[in-house]
């Protein structure tokens, strides 16, 4: 129960992050997950006109209640749906309550007979504005080469973790270049370690960077008081460039891209700064060139406008990288027997191969590559760092309508359109209306639901079918706390929120609470960590625990799709 309060007495000042005084971290573990016998909803609210469900355990009560929390009166009551079992969750059953009728800005809570009632939440347009700054706000607090300062970071102040001025190149990389130094300063801790991955980040960083492109009035407006807050260029592109800047040092001279930027071991449970071990350049590989090539030709252009030079620099720099990868198209990662760090090894590799070309085409406006992309002929999914297909798809229908024919144009948004239905028959043949399936359950299976929400969002805006979005909120909503275990998935909000994620920040820094606006990656039944797991079943297998980095583990591509979503949301 102490948790919970604290999480709630947390949840308006994580955001803000104006705290500055430090305490221990408890050391003690989380109450087991509790059964399916509480009201799970948003943990933070509904958008005033949104779909609005609720799952309640399988009670003998037929309806519910909806109760303004102000005057504690009752605005509206509607019938419960059947019993339904959800077998990713086990046998327990349970019922769905839903009151998207309900569409005055306010606070409310559920009442059903024999539960109960529920967490307060509200209902309002402006609902997740606080948890879209601190989604994206992480990626500060996540910086690597430089000092996090308490006038920006308040209480997640720390000192400059790897500056990595002077790096060394492993054998995997230029065996050339044995006992030569480069400098390949700043970027992003890519998860919980202190490792800096090419494709991780690409995809991290095209996804913040579509954000804006795709909904650029949402972000022109967001403040996130950063040290770049103060120029004329909007926050999401400046945190996307602390990372671009990095990965333009990742180039080899002949075009080829590194793999990785990591020690040869993990590192301990420490903070960045006391981190002292050997960091190397580790492999070259056609997919971290891939992933490169087709990153820095979509940051060239959107970031043109307020950075010329540095467009035209990452435009060559794209190019380069093409070519080499079109001249070395199977040099895969092979992990080196003495590196331990993040493999994020790919053997098949059309799908970066047509990301790149079509983000190349878009650029350049060289139709060529739009040849080259169509000859790959690639199938879509919701994309994650070793499927980026749907990634080509996207920049070509938001991008790319004036430089195709109204035929491959049209050809285009079938296929979108064919893929989001996919995912809304999910959602509308779900007993927990969520598109989520057994195959979803992975290793970062949040990042999975959001990556099918953005897919979703993006044929509701393309299509204008409201009832994909619909299917996208309820995605939304498993994040936020419609699910199985009773959490909200991102620290610091909600009513039951992560407190013990696998990331060695938030971890080591002695402060209660973790860093704000984190995903942790969420429940599946592998439990490759020996954790000390209640329940098997793929929707209610997680526990909150440092040792769960199978699924409490944060990472950069797990937050891109989130902070795209809420900005979708919100436009």
């Amino acid at each position: 129960m102490k948790h919970i309060i604290l999480s709630l007495l947390l949840l308006n000042v994580l955001a803000l992050t104006s705290c500055s005084v430090l305490v221990k971290k408890n050391p003690s573990k989380l109450s087991k997950l509790s059964s399916n016998q509480q009201i799970a909803i948003n943990q933070l609210g509904y958008l005033n006109k949104s779909e609005k469900i609720a799952a309640i355990p399988n009670v003998t009560a037929s309806q519910f209640d909806v109760i303004n929390a102000k005057t504690n009166k009752v605005v509206y009551t509607a019938q419960l749906s059947a019993a339904k079992i959800w077998t990713l969750s086990g046998n327990d059953g349970h019922k769905l309550a839903d009151f998207s009728e309900v569409v005055t800005s306010g606070h409310y809570f559920l009442r059903v007979k024999g539960v109960a009632d529920s967490s307060l939440f509200r209902i309002s347009d402006d609902v997740y504005d606080s948890l879209s700054k601190a989604a994206l706000r992480y990626y500060y607090l996540n910086r690597s080469s430089t000092p996090i300062e308490e006038k920006f970071a308040g209480i997640y102040a720390r000192p400059m973790g790897h500056k990595d001025d002077i790096i060394g190149y492993h054998p995997s990389a230029e065996p050339r270049y044995k006992g030569k130094r480069i400098d390949s300063q700043k970027g992003w801790y890519d998860a919980g370690d202190y490792g800096k991955y090419v494709v991780n980040s690409g995809i991290s960083t095209y996804t913040l960077l579509a954000a804006f492109e795709h909904y650029p009035d949402v972000y022109k407006k967001q403040t996130l008081n950063i040290p770049e807050s103060e120029d004329n260029v909007p926050d999401i592109i400046n945190e996307a460039l602390w990372n671009l800047e990095w990965l333009i040092t990742m180039q080899s001279d002949d075009g080829g891209v590194y793999h990785k930027l990591t020690t040869r071991e993990w590192p301990g449970n420490e903070m960045p700064h006391e981190d002292q071990r050997l960091r190397l350049i580790i492999g070259k590989s056609t997919a971290a060139s891939l992933n490169f090539a087709a990153t820095l030709s979509m940051a060239s252009r959107v970031i043109e406008p307020y950075y010329p030079n540095k467009s035209k620099q990452y435009s060559n720099a794209a190019i380069k990288a093409w070519r080499w990868a079109l001249l070395n198209q199977t040099q895969y990662y092979e992990q080196p027997s003495d590196i331990k760090s993040g493999e994020y090894g790919d053997h098949y590799l059309k799908d970066e191969f047509a990301w790149a070309a079509a983000e190349l085409f878009i650029t350049t406006k060289n139709k060529n590559f739009y040849t080259i992309y169509k000859e790959i002929n690639i199938d879509y999914v919701a994309p994650a760092w070793r499927n980026v297909s749907y990634l080509s798809l996207s920049s070509l229908l938001f991008k790319a309508k004036d430089l195709l024919s109204k035929q491959e144009y049209e050809a285009l948004k079938i296929k979108q359109n064919d893929l989001a239905d996919i995912y809304l028959n999910q959602h509308k043949s779900s007993p927990y209306n969520v598109a989520m399936q057994k195959s979803d359950f992975v290793w970062g299976s949040n990042s999975a639901a959001l990556n099918k929400a953005m897919v979703l969002l993006q044929a509701a805006k393309i299509n204008k079918n409201n009832d994909h979005k619909n299917a996208a909120h309820g995605l939304v909503d498993y994040v936020l706390g419609r699910n199985p275990t009773g959490y909200s998935f991102v620290t610091g909000f909600g009513t039951k929120t992560p407190l013990y994620p696998h990331h060695r920040i938030s971890h080591s820094d002695n402060v209660v609470a973790p860093v704000p606006g984190m995903l942790v990656g969420g429940p599946h039944s592998g439990q490759q960590d020996n954790c000390n797991y209640l329940f098997n079943e793929p929707a209610k297998s997680y526990v909150d625990d440092w040792c769960s980095f199978s699924t409490n583990e944060v990472a950069i591509n797990w937050n891109a799709p989130l902070v795209y979503v809420l900005g979708a949301l919100s436009d």
